[in-house]
């Protein structure tokens, strides 16, 4: 199955993280949306990013190695069509993204953005997959 994700990682103390060739960045305590896709397998790359026994390959995994880490939603979509550019576009309308933060692949400025408590994350998310007009699934942590 291919799609596209939207982690919603729960930060519950404000902490500075080595991200790869990033450095060091001050993530504050709140909640991210980071948003990724799996043109090949999204069930297992979603079940990948809730595992704590992984290599780490991506930005993304510094930050879930970190230990005040936690994903706590994962809402996602099943579709052929490559969006994650598109949703980044959106949330970043709404919130701050970290510059350079999972998007060495594309031209947007960041595919990780803050947002002070969780309802505002996950209703950035919501809004953005409905703008689209794409149907939306939250995966069974």
């Amino acid at each position: 199955m291919k799609g596209c994700y939207c982690l919603i990682i729960n930060l519950n103390e404000t902490s500075e993280i080595k991200i790869g060739k990033l450095g060091k960045i001050t993530f504050e305590k709140g909640y991210y949306v980071y948003v990724g896709s799996a043109m090949n397998s999204l069930i297992a790359r979603i079940k990948r990013h809730l595992s704590d026994d992984k290599k780490i390959h991506w930005h993304i995994d510094y930050l879930l190695k970190n230990e005040n880490a936690e994903i706590s939603e994962v809402m996602y979509n099943a579709s052929d069509k490559k969006i994650e550019c598109t949703l980044s576009q959106l949330i970043s309308q709404k919130s701050e993204g970290i510059t350079g933060f999972g998007c060495s692949d594309c031209n947007c400025e960041s595919h990780l953005y803050y947002f002070k408590n969780k309802k505002e994350a996950i209703e950035c998310v919501k809004n953005a997959y409905d703008s689209i007009a794409m149907d939306y699934e939250f995966f069974r942590i």
